[in-house]
């Protein structure tokens, strides 16, 4: 059964105060206070869902309370009570903050209407202050995963452009994570508590995509039985993601570009102009500026995206993420599927790191899902392994006793990872540490600084034997 609902009553007048007690508490959990200061000792103690003040009291004012208590976390719904002399102080307390007030002598029936109302609107304002924050977990910055200077880039420009207006354009292969970055642009903009609408425009036909852009009239064509409301007339007050934009017809490139430029539209088949307030970022894993020189895309329109552009390294040039990458997935789909988090041998995680992944994170992320649910135990080897990466491993390798699962008796730390993973580029730079760090995607620094962490200083790569290895840059 639900807990009841708490409400402080403050009041100096003892007859009112023990009267609204007594009406209210067989519905309510129901504390009471003779002044200002005795209540705000109560919030210090009590957590009270919901404040029903008077507003003219000695010692402290009604007003000045419920702003004392709304500084205070968790913030009660406040309503307040008032003569007929105070009302104008009691609507401007409703512009700082308090969601009602009631006239003395107070209407019982109208008071219960009040406190229903008031308290399923403070729960309507937890539950989406929690989907805020789930939506931060799942689209903050957080959940883009890398330590390799392309990554500390990308997140370094979210965190720069995210506040402004301006319009982005993400560019970046299939599966690199661009309508994560597209999200996490809104979850950090003043715009985040407007609407995100996403549209992946290649998977519309273009009559069906200027129906769902821009909404349509009731009889504008068969089929339409009535009218719809369109993406860009959704998303106002937020930001409008639009997915392989690439692939939208000239016809529509026109419409969206005076969008941009008047921020105006009108239904398909409707005559009304409507007005809409969007941010609008464009994702393409196509190269639009050669499409515009093929005459296949709008120069304006191209112009007009490519305000702030943002290019999403493939993961096959930034390998030394790839562990960190695992890491997560596999920690997020034990907890899934109500499984141990499993570990990779050394061979296993050397396959993932070599493989080329033409479809970037999402295709590793889906790899080690895979892994997980068909895993017979807490380790995973090469042999659990889709086929297809075994193959280009192999294959890439020309190796096959070595890549034996066999091989791998013993499970790989993150930290084992990256120290293999170091010793294999400079071996494949004959020692060259420059060379080695724009293999691994990290500054030379940051190559210098893990090698001293994991004893490597001195250690001289199988190509290099025999002579000093090298300490200087070039």
């Amino acid at each position: 059964m639900k807990d009841k609902a708490t409400i402080l009553i403050v009041d100096d007048e003892k007859n009112t105060r023990e009267g609204l007690a007594r009406a209210l508490q067989r519905s309510y959990r129901v504390l009471t206070a003779e002044s200002g200061p005795a209540a705000l000792r109560l919030l210090d103690t009590e957590p009270v869902d919901l404040l029903l003040s008077d507003v003219r009291m000695p010692e402290m004012d009604g007003l000045t309370l419920m702003k004392r208590a709304l500084a205070r976390l968790p913030q009660p719904v406040c309503v307040l009570l008032t003569a007929y002399g105070t009302i104008d102080a009691a609507v401007e307390a409703t512009k700082q903050g308090a969601y009602d007030y009631l006239t003395k002598p107070v209407n019982l029936d109208r008071l219960e209407t009040v406190i229903q109302r008031a308290l399923a609107s403070r729960a309507m304002e937890t539950e989406n202050r929690h989907l805020r924050e789930q939506l931060d977990r799942r689209f903050g910055l957080e959940n883009i995963i890398g330590q390799s200077p392309q990554i500390q880039e990308l997140l370094e420009t979210i965190r720069q452009v995210a506040p402004s207006r301006a319009t982005v354009l993400i560019e970046g292969e299939s599966g690199t994570g661009k309508e994560l970055v597209a999200r996490a642009l809104h979850q950090f903009s003043p715009r985040s508590r407007g609407p995100f609408i996403a549209v992946h425009c290649a998977a519309l036909s273009p009559t069906l995509l200027e129906s769902e852009l821009f909404g349509h009239e009731r009889g504008a064509f068969t089929g339409a039985v009535a009218r719809h409301t369109g993406r860009f007339e959704a998303a106002d007050g937020g930001t409008l993601f639009l997915d392989e934009i690439g692939e939208i017809p000239p016809e529509i490139q026109v419409k969206i570009l005076r969008v941009l430029e008047e921020r105006r539209f009108e239904r398909v088949g409707g005559r009304e102009t409507l007005e809409v307030d969007v941010r609008l970022i464009a994702a393409t894993n196509r190269d639009l500026q050669r499409m515009v020189g093929e005459g296949r895309f709008r120069e304006d329109l191209y112009y007009r995206l490519n305000v702030v552009a943002i290019t999403l390294p493939p993961l096959r040039e930034r390998a030394g993420d790839i562990p960190l990458l695992v890491d997560r997935f596999l920690k997020e789909f034990a907890a899934e599927n109500g499984k141990p988090i499993p570990t990779l041998t050394s061979d296993a995680m050397d396959a993932l790191m070599s493989y080329s992944w033409p479809g970037n994170v999402r295709e590793l992320r889906n790899t080690v899902e895979r892994m997980v649910v068909l895993a017979k135990s807490d380790r995973l080897t090469v042999r659990d392994l889709p086929p297809a990466i075994r193959e280009q491993v192999r294959h890439r390798s020309g190796t096959s006793p070595a890549f034996s699962d066999d091989m791998a008796a013993s499970t790989l730390s993150l930290e084992e990872a990256e120290r293999r993973m170091i010793m294999r580029a400079l071996e494949s730079g004959n020692g060259n540490r420059t060379r080695a760090a724009q293999q691994l995607g990290i500054s030379p620094r940051t190559l210098h600084r893990k090698l001293n962490a994991y004893g490597l200083r001195n250690a001289v790569p199988a190509g290099r034997r025999g002579r000093q290895p090298r300490t200087d840059s070039g």
